[in-house]
């Protein structure tokens, strides 16, 4: 191949997930502005807020990346088989570091604010909003991860061009969506705002 057949095929497949990620970006961008009052009820919330969406597009391409190695290594096949244990074994280390990921992240917020003496929810609250956060949203981007890589595999795409772009729009705009659930799912278990 040419360095321009490469160009255009790179390209060709880039684009389609660059321009989801654009439109992607935008609804996360739309449910964090509805979140203000959300924002304000919870103090930490929009320092933690980076943090975990951070978390969500480096744990979930990381489980993308070792999918799209072992079909390129013919170690997977790109089909979920009941009981599989290369891909039951990547899901779950995925989700478990996802929500571990998301109680550090909250735990850091909680601890820095409160050395610097600036105003931060209680550390059960914060915990709380990153652990239902935290599982929706890994629950949701397992199941995305492995159906964008297996389909866009079966359909002769190189799933590691589309990962990237995907992964992160999709854990912007499912974990800025969670998020919500979860602050108002938190507040109505602990109570307050």
């Amino acid at each position: 191949m040419t360095v321009r057949e490469v160009a255009v095929e790179a390209y060709r497949e880039a684009l389609p997930a660059l321009g989801a990620s654009l439109v992607g970006g935008l609804l996360a961008g739309v449910v964090l502005g509805g979140m203000r009052a959300d924002l304000r009820a919870v103090e930490g919330l929009l320092v933690l807020v980076p943090a975990l969406l951070a978390t969500r597009g480096n744990v979930y391409g990381s489980l993308g990346a070792r999918l799209a190695t072992g079909l390129h290594q013919g170690l997977i096949e790109p089909r979920v088989r009941a009981g599989d244990p290369r891909l039951r074994a990547a899901a779950a280390a995925a989700l478990v570091n996802g929500i571990f990921t998301s109680l550090f992240a909250a735990t850091a917020v909680f601890a820095i604010l409160s050395t610097f003496g600036m105003p931060v929810a209680a550390l059960g609250r914060l915990l709380g909003i990153a652990l239902v956060a935290g599982l929706l949203s890994g629950a949701t981007l397992v199941a995305v991860v492995v159906t964008v890589v297996f389909a866009g595999y079966r359909r002769g795409h190189n799933p590691d061009t589309l990962v990237g772009p995907l992964v992160t729009t999709t854990g912007d705009v499912f974990g800025v969506l969670f998020l919500l659930i979860a602050v108002r799912t938190v507040a109505l278990v602990l109570g307050g705002a």
